[in-house]
């Protein structure tokens, strides 16, 4: 073999594995704290709370959720990689009352260690003792469910932003205002459109009791299959007393959640046809969890905008089929 052309090859060769040493130890563009490794980083588990923090923080915060669309938080178990993105996180931000159950432990050792954490539902609670409770006297932690609430979520935000960058105060404050005006006009769409459901037909049934904040401010009756967290089973005998409630009021339509499954739902339409009632999905909705990244549905208010318009059109109500914005994706 011709010693040149070895020599050529065993140096492209010592090149090409440098290379990819060298590659390998540079810092690559991480995902949780954004393109800007400037800025400083907040950290939320939900989207609902995220698209909070991104609301007032605009440009001067690289927002990251946790947990993504379409995942139920009552059950996650956070990650190595998870632990990491929180110890890389500046601020934190949670729902709270014991909405990420499973990962109370970790979050608890992050603000041990002196980090700013936010519990946002937590809060509200401070400010206005609202909260529902069930029979066991576990409180609902679906707080967003309530505009009008989650208004005084933005506020707790602000205030902790504007605690945590004192210098971005104004910004944070002249977005929250702007945002506040949006959430105004989205709790008064609200209730002129869940009110325009006939009061006969006003009746909500989901896969779960994640609506009772939206039952409580905007006047419709709301029964979930399982209870406020998915950690509770539901019971046959459960299904059996909704079919009964669902025949004896004649309800058209039934709801499945985009973060959980539909099979107790399709439980509850096969018991109500068994006792000949017809009963279809009046749509999908999303309860622990918003819309795609990126898509209307994927922020808190086309999240909010998405349920109402959907849950009013299949009931028998009036609502413009694009929603309140004219954002709403088409469905077949």
């Amino acid at each position: 073999m011709n010693i040149k052309n070895l020599t050529r090859r065993a140096l492209a060769s010592f090149l090409a594995v440098a290379a990819l040493s060298y590659s390998a130890c540079q810092p690559k563009p991480s995902a949780e704290t954004g393109a800007d490794s400037n800025k400083p980083t907040a950290l939320a588990t939900i989207g609902m709370v995220a698209d909070l923090v991104r609301a007032i923080g605009g440009e001067d915060i690289a927002v990251t959720t946790l947990i993504g669309e379409g995942i139920d938080p009552h059950l996650y178990n956070p990650t190595l990689a998870d632990v990491k993105a929180l110890d890389a996180a500046d601020i934190i931000f949670y729902n709270g009352l014991m909405l990420e159950g499973k990962m109370g432990e970790v979050l608890g050792k992050q603000s041990t260690a002196g980090k700013p954490v936010h519990a946002i539902a937590e809060a509200v609670q401070s400010r206005q003792n609202f909260l529902l409770e069930d029979e066991e006297g576990h409180t609902d932690p679906h707080v967003w469910m309530d505009v009008s609430a989650w208004t005084m979520a933005l506020d707790e935000v602000t205030a902790a932003l504007a605690a945590f960058l004192p210098e971005k105060k104004e910004a944070f404050t002249t977005r929250a205002a702007a945002y506040k005006e949006q959430l105004a006009a989205l709790d008064a769409y609200a209730k002129k459109t869940i009110s325009s459901i006939p009061a006969e037909r006003r009746f909500l049934i989901t896969a779960h009791d994640a609506f009772g904040y939206l039952a409580q401010a905007y006047g419709i009756e709301v029964k979930g299959i399982q209870g406020i967290s998915t950690e509770s089973e539901a019971a046959i005998r459960d299904i059996e007393e909704l079919v009964t409630f669902i025949v004896d009021r004649k309800i058209p339509a039934i709801f499945v959640e985009s973060s959980l499954s539909d099979k107790n739902v399709k439980a509850l339409i096969e018991g109500a046809q068994a006792k000949g009632q017809q009963v279809i999905i009046g749509g999908e909705l999303f309860s622990d969890a918003m819309g795609p990244a990126g898509s209307y549905e994927g922020t808190y208010i086309g999240m909010i905008d998405h349920n109402v318009t959907t849950i009013a059109n299949a009931l028998g109500g009036q609502a413009p089929k694009a929603g309140l914005n004219g954002k709403l994706t088409p469905h077949e």
